[in-house]
């Protein structure tokens, strides 16, 4: 029977194969939701104009969350929660693919914010102290944009390799949740429908357990032995604490990431914490009078900074067989000696030799907006031109490995090693002052967002392959929602700037892009840098790959804060007791399935009623305040205690099929 003689049922399975999420043995194939052979309703006005209008919304509302609390919801999940919803409720059949559109245009909007918000803020912290700094739409707008472009291009000749010749071998816990979401709205039948049921069930328990705690503080949002007296006299006298937060979110991210990654991250984290900040805090000048927080923000977390960078490093170095691969490729498209034959729908990427064409345009593009529109001098324009390609190209791998692993991108750690760089290479030619920290910033914009959309896009492109869309299509269409969105952020960052300010009691925090201000500002207008500790990590990160320890997940976790690294290695754990809870090998499969079903829906439900959160405390509700010795952290260790038993619990109630 020919392929256009086969129905929808004969051809797609309801649910997601059982290889999906697991290693394929050397003569196994994987096969996705949406035949490989057939052709599917995917672009069409209805799905561009939803991913456009969500890419919009979800733009303001990270933006606006991610500048007051330091934190970027990630869009993916609760946008496809929407799509799924929207498709269901209009009736429309066989949607899966329009909605995958949905979700790839949709999700712009995390990954622009988060390259936009880290960086280009600092300019208006640091124009306090310097009224000669000025800020435009323009500079903005084509910094998030440019940046975006580069990490759509750069990152497609590598697609192929994360998401297919990886298959099973990174956890991909966001692009999990995504896929298990999507999943359930094309599912039917009684077993499909009991999966659905237990993924809404599951994200309305953790979105609501979530949104209490954010929103409202009725129980500590995170557990910590400085809440308590015995616990703050333990800081300051030996510098040591112990946190987690007790988010439902965290803690399934923790359970799909598993406990081999959780532990190398925790065991960062633990180093840090436990090692090196006790360590600062007794022999270095002033240590015994800071914070433990102090000392991990102003000192300890620079090494992670360093290690990172390092980490990238020799990924990259790793990966060079990969590089030259995919650059091959591209030459040989060039000259026209691309292989004849002609790949399925389901691995089609936009041409090479497109690729090539396109990047050297953005490429003229970048190199004329910092000749123009920042730097106003040709050949210190060219040298920024030269550290953003070579940057924005060498760490787009980086930043996909990180997404893989932990679903978190390090990209202010690797944009803040990227201003350092940029900023010595600009004061070795002059470019100095104020014009030296509006250059730094601007082109750290750049990069930033070029990583932040090459971590992004590695998640939608894995959903897609998951559930077998057509690549070119997820990529083309990319572009679009990255500009709408660019343009959205560069609106909500001037407006954000005009109303509250970024500095002051009143003003929006900017964590991230005051820590860019505090970096940036002594470099280039004389003052020192802490090269020492940047070393110290990098020498760190070599040692730990010489060991065979993932370096980059050892400092991801020097990195990270304590307290969101404490609920992955639990959710770690979670995981790995289901997987004991058994000796059977076929139950075993089940309920470690279901445990992951629940945690994409724990995850989705953080996510989504995230945004409700965003939009209560733009709607004037005050954020929670923290402290409290007894009763919160009471209440937290029991909520927690609760969330957990419920993950584990209702995993092991799994059945063989």
């Amino acid at each position: 029977m020919s392929k256009e003689n086969l129905s929808p049922a004969e051809v797609d399975p309801i649910e997601l194969p059982e290889n999906a999420f697991r290693e394929l043995a050397a003569d196994e194939e994987y096969r996705p939701l949406m035949h490989p052979a057939r052709d599917y309703a995917e672009v069409t006005p209805y799905s561009v104009g939803m991913g456009l209008l969500l890419a919009v919304v979800f733009s303001a509302a990270a933006a606006y969350l991610g500048l007051k609390v330091g934190q970027v919801f990630e869009a993916a999940i609760p946008i496809a929660i929407i799509a799924v919803g929207l498709s269901g409720a209009l009736g429309k059949k066989n949607a899966l693919g329009q909605n995958v559109i949905i979700q790839s245009i949709g999700a712009c909007s995390g990954v622009i914010v988060a390259g936009a918000i880290f960086t280009l803020p600092a300019l208006y912290i640091l124009q306090a102290s310097y009224p000669d700094i000025t800020v435009s739409f323009l500079e903005v707008f084509m910094s998030s944009l440019l940046g975006g472009v580069l990490g759509i291009l750069f990152f497609i000749p590598f697609r192929k390799y994360f998401v297919k010749d990886m298959h099973g071998k990174y956890p991909f816990p966001e692009a999990t949740a995504t896929t298990q979401v999507l999943a359930s709205g094309n599912a039917t039948g009684p077993k499909a429908g009991a999966q659905a049921k237990l993924l809404v069930v599951a994200a309305l328990i953790g979105g609501i357990y979530d949104y209490i705690v954010a929103t409202f503080g009725w129980w500590a949002e995170t557990v910590t032995t400085t809440a308590y007296s015995w616990g703050q006299t333990l800081a300051d006298k030996t510098k040591f604490v112990l946190s987690c937060n007790t988010g439902a979110a965290v803690l399934g991210l923790g359970y799909i990431v598993g406990l081999k990654y959780a532990f190398v991250i925790f065991a960062g984290s633990i180093f840090v914490w436990w090692v090196i900040v006790p360590l600062f805090g007794a022999y270095a000048a002033g240590g015994a009078e800071m914070s433990p927080d102090a000392i991990f923000r102003d000192y300890a977390r620079l090494m992670g900074i360093g290690g990172i960078a390092m980490a990238g490093i020799i990924g990259i170095i790793k990966s060079w067989g990969i590089i030259a691969q995919a650059v091959g490729l591209a030459s040989r498209e060039l000259r026209g000696a691309a292989s004849g034959t002609k790949a399925v729908r389901w691995q089609t990427d936009i041409s090479m030799k497109h690729i090539a064409y396109f990047i050297f345009i953005a490429l003229v593009a970048v190199l004329l907006f910092f000749w123009f529109g920042v730097i106003h001098t040709f050949w210190q324009a060219l040298v920024a031109w030269i550290v953003v390609t070579i940057i924005a190209f060498l760490f787009t791998t980086v930043a996909a490995n990180a997404i893989a692993i932990v679903g978190s991108n390090p990209v202010s750690g690797m944009t803040l090693m990227t201003l350092i760089i940029a900023s010595g290479i600009f004061v070795a030619i002059g470019l100095n002052g104020t014009s030296g920290i509006v250059a730094a910033m601007v082109i750290g914009g750049v990069v930033c967002t070029a990583l932040s959309m090459a971590g992004g896009f590695v998640t939608d492109l894995k959903v897609g392959y998951w559930l077998g869309s057509t690549p070119r299509k997820q990529e083309s269409w990319k572009f679009l929602g990255t500009l709408v969105s660019a343009a959205t952020v560069g609106g909500v960052i001037l407006m954000l700037n005009s109303v509250y300010g970024f500095t002051g009691e009143n003003g929006l925090a900017a964590p991230q892009a005051n820590a860019m201000a505090k970096v940036i500002e002594p470099m280039m207008m004389g003052g020192a840098t802490p090269w020492t500790l940047y070393i110290v990590g990098a020498i760190l990160a070599v040692i730990l790959n010489w060991l065979g320890v993932p370096a980059l997940a050892f400092c991801l976790g020097m990195f990270l804060p304590l307290h969101l690294n404490t609920p992955m290695l639990v959710g770690g754990l979670v995981s790995w007791a289901v997987n004991r809870s058994t000796k059977d090998p076929e139950l075993r499969r089940a309920r470690n399935d279901r445990g992951t079903l629940i945690s994409s829906g724990m995850i989705a439900g953080g996510a989504l009623f995230g945004v409700f959160s965003a939009i209560t405390i733009m709607c004037g509700k005050e954020l929670p305040e923290g402290g409290g010795e007894f009763t919160p952290q009471v209440l937290g260790l029991v909520a927690y205690a609760a969330i957990i038993a419920y993950l584990y619990f209702n995993s092991v109630r799994a059945r063989k099929d």
